[in-house]
């Protein structure tokens, strides 16, 4: 067998007909994006770290559970930062028609689960969308659908109350955990904008928010002239050092547990003939 860690383009077809067939047999498909965050972070944040939380949890599962690993999507679904240069973004039906027409040949090979990764806020509901289209074409395959920061625990220890709830793009947590992967790509500034409070940012009325249980479809230009959502003036590598440790060891757990199980079933078929 060769050398391939984990990965599904380093295989040969013989090796994937092999493990497409292992029982339990899991794809992790990382998605990220392409948009600006910032003057001060890379066009691939979201991407890098969706690849680069892959790769280490891969690691700490070992090569014996029937895991691997897609390339990473690089370019998602993100018209809220258009209007910065750079951001490139593929429309709705786009995305969603890719992972739906890649999904089915997967399914078609024997694949069990795909994990769909995703590290952009922005395109969380859209994956929910395009997994639940892909599970109802293919119901012998599961698709789960993730957010890189959602359900961590001890996010709360590390980061302010504020910037839990509000740093919602480029702020504290995801310029330091670029200071802690790769130094080398953050520039200097440390903005700090886009915040309820702050002058020129204009805040939602009561009840109202910009996620949560009552949202808004906010676009960046709305809300920043940085293209920052956050605080990112504290950021440190030492507190993305923490941030990657809690990120990997929850979804370490969360994946091997899904491994070692047998959930969930395939769906058989319902006969409706007979129903009265």
């Amino acid at each position: 067998m060769t050398g391939h860690q984990h990965r599904y383009e380093q295989l040969a077809w013989p090796e994937i007909q092999a493990m497409a067939n292992a029982d339990g047999s899991t794809l992790i498909w990382p998605f990220g994006a392409c948009e600006q965050h910032g003057p001060h972070l890379p066009l691939e944040t979201d991407a890098l770290f969706a690849e680069r939380i892959t790769e280490a949890v891969l690691a700490e599962l070992g090569p014996d559970l029937p895991i691997w690993r897609l390339p990473t999507q690089v370019v998602g679904f993100s018209p809220e930062h258009r209007s910065f240069p750079g951001t490139l973004s593929l429309s709705s039906d786009l995305l969603i028609a890719v992972v739906v027409q890649l999904g089915e040949q997967l399914a078609a090979m024997g694949w069990r689960r795909l994990v769909l990764f995703n590290a952009h806020g922005g395109q969380i509901a859209l994956l929910q969308v395009a997994a639940r289209e892909l599970r109802q074409r293919c119901p012998a395959m599961a698709v789960l659908p993730c957010f890189l920061w959602s359900g961590v625990d001890g996010l709360v220890d590390l980061l302010p109350k504020d910037e839990l709830e509000n740093g919602l793009h480029a702020g504290l947590a995801e310029t330091s955990l670029m200071l802690h992967l790769a130094s080398e790509l953050v520039g200097e500034q440390r903005p700090v904008d886009g915040l309820p409070g702050l002058e020129g940012t204009p805040c939602p009325p009561s009840g109202w928010s910009l996620e949560g249980a009552a949202p808004s479809a906010w676009l960046m230009e709305d809300l920043s002239r940085s293209g920052v959502i956050g605080d990112s003036s504290t950021a440190s590598a030492e507190l993305g050092k923490a941030l990657e440790q809690r990120l990997v060891l929850h979804w370490t757990k969360r994946l091997r547990a899904l491994l070692v199980s047998d959930w969930p079933a395939p769906a058989e078929p319902v006969d409706r003939t007979s129903a009265s």
